[in-house]
This record gives structure tokens, sequence and C-alpha cells, in this order.
């Protein structure tokens, strides 16, 4: 324990720093824009009403605006100064929205166009990664059921089964058998994206935080689901969340290290979260990033935050500073 408080003191000295903007009206009104149309709208509502009432507790002039269609329709109705984008998936957090923001001209949270994009698809992250050096599980893209005896031969049993543009494990499924493999493609593929299957792993699952470019804590999940799921992330009691991780101080730093190198080889900007297994040979294998986190009473990067003695509206008032900080 003693161990740990000193470690903890020494992150919180090495980030403590000075507020880029010192009082609320220095960022002008701001469109908190949540919702949007993907598969992931009910999880951005949720995330979008908790940072709007921070922001509203500290003080900045927020408006919160639920987008159901275009968002420029959406921002045409109010005079805005800069958005605070807490839409998920589709539409919010592939580059779509940032490029019209771009086009606006308007100052916004997060990755840019190419960050967005690449990070939301999770096959062209994988590419990335591994062409940079940097381990992620083997995988085999799944275009039809001609593709099922291919797969299993190169991957074998279990596997866990992708869309390639959806978050929050929506549309994802284990398969142990080739019937199993069969209806995981049929589920995955009514999603209208790239599918894949990618090999099983066996081991730890960690996550990290990442605010401008340096890791929160991680935090370590474990789930009685057969993976940590949708209703493990956004309704179940029973998923547990360890943080302190239980790393050694050594190996922490190395994920800590490897999560803000996974989000620098695809140009990720202002903060994310980094998902990683560490597999049973000890391997670290990268699995995905997301640049719009969640920001639930579930989600993992508030947790981290506190754990860095970051508050959720302290949170939310660091991630609208990155809005000014583009280069």
């Amino acid at each position: 324990m003693a161990s740990f408080y000193r470690r903890k003191c020494a992150w919180l000295e090495k980030n403590r720093r000075t507020q880029v903007v010192k009082k609320p009206e220095e960022f002008g009104r701001v469109a908190v824009l949540m919702g949007g149309t993907a598969a992931e709208r009910s999880v951005s509502l949720r995330s979008g009403a908790a940072v709007y009432e921070a922001l509203k507790r500290k003080g900045v002039d927020a408006v919160a605006i639920d987008v159901t269609g275009s968002p420029i329709e959406a921002l045409a109705a109010h005079k805005m100064d800069r958005v605070f984008n807490i839409i998920h998936g589709r539409g919010g957090e592939d580059g779509v929205l940032q490029g019209v923001l771009e086009a606006m001209n308007m100052p916004y949270t997060g990755s840019g166009v190419m960050a967005s994009a690449l990070s939301m698809d999770k096959l062209r992250t994988k590419l990335c990664w591994q062409g940079y050096g940097l381990s992620t599980p083997k995988w085999h893209l799944l275009q039809d059921e001609r593709d099922i005896d291919p797969c299993i031969e190169k991957l074998g049993f279990p596997v866990i089964v992708k869309p390639a543009q959806e978050g929050s494990s929506i549309g994802m499924s284990k398969a142990k058998t080739r019937d199993e493999l069969v209806k995981a493609l049929a589920l995955a593929a009514s999603y209208r994206c790239d599918v894949y299957a990618e090999a099983w792993v066996t081991g730890k699952e960690y996550t990290v935080a990442i605010l401008n470019g340096e890791s929160l804590p991680p935090i370590r999940l474990e789930t009685p689901n057969e993976f940590y799921d949708y209703d493990a992330k956004y309704a179940a009691t029973t998923t547990q969340y360890h943080c302190p991780c239980g790393l050694d101080p050594d190996r922490e730093e190395q994920l800590k290290k490897l999560a803000e190198t996974a989000g620098k080889v695809v140009g990720v900007k202002g903060w994310a979260r980094v998902d990683v297994f560490i597999d049973q040979s000890g391997q670290s294998q990268l699995i995905e990033i997301n640049t719009v986190p969640g920001m639930t009473d579930h989600s993992l990067v508030p947790m981290a935050a506190k754990q860095a003695g970051i508050d959720f509206d302290d949170l939310a008032w660091r991630i609208l500073e990155t809005s000014l900080i583009r280069d």
C-alpha cells in the first residue's frame, strides 16, 4: 500500500499543471453534441447528459444538443463558439462530424478527421499498429460464408467476431464451433461494415485512458460474462474494475507507454482510451482505441481520472480544453 501511495503521489506531481483556461467565460458558448443516429445513441445520450451537467456546475455556458440528423442543422439553430463532442460511434467518432466541424471552422474536442476515421475502423487500426511493430491478435476478414473454413484453418477456436466500425461491443460474439462462427458472422454483418474474426486471447484485460498525451492509471477489467460485452459495460453489477490494476510498477509503466504509443501511431489528440490484453505468455496485445470514450456512471475514463485525483467535473473541463489545443 505504501508503494502504491508513493506512485500515486508521483503521478499527481508529474501531472499537476496550470489550467489552460482560467475562467469558464473563456470557452464561450459550448455545444455538447450527443445522441447521433448510430447504434451507440443511448449510451451517447447518457454520456452527454453527464458532461453537460458537469460543465454547467463549472460555470460553462453549455447547451445540450441531441443530434438526430444533420449536425449542421443541429448547430444552425444556435450560435456556438466550440463543441464538446460526445457522440459515440459512426457519424460522431469516425471523422464525419470532425470534417463537418473543420469545414465550419468550429473548434471541437478530441481527435481530428484522420485519427477519428482510422481509430473507428478496428481493422485499419490493427494494420497501422502492425506496421509500426506493435502486437495485436491475429485476425481474418469475413466477407461471406466462403471465408469461414479459411478462418478456422488460420485461427482455430475460439474466436471473437466483430463488426469493424461499431463500439461498446455491439454486434460482437464469441464462436467456439463452425455453426457459432456462421451465426456470429450473420450478426456482425447486420451492422453494414467490414467483419472480422480475431483470435481469442486468454489473459487479463486492461484499459488505459489517455488525456493530453499522457496515460491515466490503468484499470483491469473482470467479468463473469464470456467477454466484456455491452451488458458487462452498461448494466451488470458483477463487473469488477481493479484500479490500481495489480501490475508491478515497471510493468504498469510499460503498459501506459504502450497505450501512449498506440495513440500516437494513429494520430490521436486530446483524449482517448486504449484496450489491451496481457496474454498468458506476458505479451501485451492491443485490441482497439476509442477516441470518444464513454462518460456514463459505468464508464472507464472517469474511473481512471478519479484514481488520479481528477473528479468528473474537472475531467470534463480538461477534455473541453482540448478544443483549444490543436496543432
